[in-house]
């Protein structure tokens, strides 16, 4: 187990050389009232006291219940500010607009959310001189479990390189609130949704392999596969000449 003492010293110190290097007076990060969010605000809060929370619920009920309750817990416990976005009527608004170009896939439609939100975080970001401070983790990285240029654009990630095991580890030493530590994890993209459930794996299985090297056969298939079809979500855009 790592020393999450010295972890929190050493991301703290990271987060605060960044915002020198780019003379931005504070820090903006989607709070989804997940381990990841959680982790990130706590630290963001730590390095920078202006940091800001976005919850920004997107046509899921459960960003209105179970979700908006734990983001407000992490942000009251830890003194993180909190604003509000509803980005349900505007992902209404695009279904709509784009009802006659494309009959669009569910993974198109899942994918509208996490891009709004981003487009939401940079607006702040852009109009209050912050920077948008990233949560994704090491085990969604490596199977490509993000959006590109959705919640995979930031300008910083202080939790990258931990995997789910590892953030649950962080938290658990941060003492955040039980209702985090209990969730599963889901992107919170449609009711009943769940990171495992989608993958059709557990990141028990996925963090063991990360860690140690050691999978199933069928968790190894999985895992390897998931890497190499979403190698180009890790990769800065091809540019003919380069």
């Amino acid at each position: 187990m790592r020393d999450y003492a010295l972890e929190t010293e050493k991301r703290v110190a990271f987060i605060r050389e960044v915002l020198a290097s780019a003379n931005a007076r504070g820090i903006v990060y989607g709070n989804s009232g997940g381990k990841d969010s959680a982790l990130v605000g706590i630290l963001c809060k730590k390095a920078c006291e202006d940091t800001v929370g976005l919850i920004m619920p997107c046509g899921s009920r459960r960003n209105y219940e179970e979700d908006k309750r734990d983001a407000e817990a992490v942000a009251q416990k830890f003194d993180i500010a909190l604003r509000y976005v509803d980005l349900t009527p505007v992902r209404a608004a695009l279904l709509d607009a784009l009802s006659g170009a494309a009959e669009l896939s569910e993974m198109a439609r899942a994918n509208i959310a996490p891009r709004l939100r981003m487009t939401a975080l940079y607006a702040v970001a852009a109009s209050e001189n912050r920077l948008v401070a990233g949560t994704g983790n090491r085990s969604e990285s490596y199977m490509g479990y993000f959006t590109k240029w959705g919640d995979g654009a930031y300008d910083f990630n202080p939790i990258a390189d931990l995997t789910v095991t590892e953030i649950y580890e962080f938290l658990r030493f941060l003492q955040v609130p039980e209702a985090i530590l209990a969730k599963a994890p889901s992107a919170g993209l449609f009711e009943g949704q769940t990171d495992e459930g989608e993958m059709g794996i557990t990141y028990q299985s996925i963090d063991t392999f990360l860690l140690t090297g050691v999978a199933g056969e069928r968790e190894k298939a999985i895992i390897e596969r998931s890497h190499a079809a979403s190698r180009h979500k890790r990769r800065m855009p091809l540019l003919y000449g380069e």
